[in-house]
């Protein structure tokens, strides 16, 4: 019984670092492509919650690219997380809120992806993991 959890236990830890690097590296693409573009986008982004189409860029740029990466590498993920949370909810709820729901589906499903991020935290295979000798998964003790 005792080896059942374990290979039940080492398939949750692969599970939860696939999801972290897919979704991730997901954002970190998004995040680089708009940095990268910056000049050309920048322009073309609006001031949708009022504090100015700038910062309101920069914040989604730093959501996605430096909060994508941390989630990628597994570092302080539970922190991470919520700016790219706040920016799935903006772009969901807000940005896209007068489109149909095939634009903005893929902002809900990012949506939930992040709450499922946040409830298992970083996993065993993290940076997390490495750098402080744990990990956000309570099933070893």
């Amino acid at each position: 019984m005792k080896d059942l959890i374990k290979v039940q236990s080492l398939n949750t830890d692969l599970a939860i670092l696939l999801l972290r690097l897919i979704f991730g590296g997901m954002f970190v693409y998004y995040g680089f492509m708009k940095a990268a573009n910056y000049e050309a986008i920048a322009p073309l982004f609006q001031d949708i919650i009022g504090i100015g189409a700038k910062l309101s860029f920069n914040l989604v740029i730093f959501a996605e690219l430096v909060c994508g990466f941390l989630v990628l590498i597994g570092l302080l993920t539970r922190f991470a997380i919520i700016p790219v949370f706040i920016t799935m909810i903006v772009a969901y709820f807000i940005a896209h809120a007068n489109d149909s729901f095939d634009v903005k589906a893929i902002a809900f499903v990012y949506m939930l992806l992040c709450l499922v991020i946040f409830i298992l935290g970083s996993g065993k295979y993290s940076a997390d993991a490495v750098l402080f000798g744990k990990s956000s998964d309570k099933s070893e003790e």
